[in-house]
């Protein structure tokens, strides 16, 4: 595992601190962690409710060419851009 290091204002940091003595969180990096999962299912959710709702409204065609090497997400957000 790495590490990274993060600057907190006082009030932020005091916070976390308090999450970790609450019991909620054995260390400030398990609540740094878990505030990630979270932000990383938040974005996917919705990235995936936008996709759906493009794909419902539009007919999209993609071209194995299309791909080529990138991301269907990439190539689906490119198209939905130009319409």
């Amino acid at each position: 595992m790495t590490s990274l290091n993060i600057s907190l204002p006082d009030p932020l940091k005091a916070y976390v601190e308090e999450r970790v003595a609450s019991g909620d969180f054995g260390t400030p990096s398990e609540f740094v962690r878990n505030l990630i999962r979270q932000d990383k299912e938040l974005w996917r959710s919705r990235l995936e409710t936008e996709l759906l709702d493009a794909l419902k409204t539009r007919e999209l065609v993609i071209s194995p060419e299309e791909l080529n090497g990138r991301s269907l997400v990439s190539v689906l957000r490119e198209k939905l851009a130009r319409q």
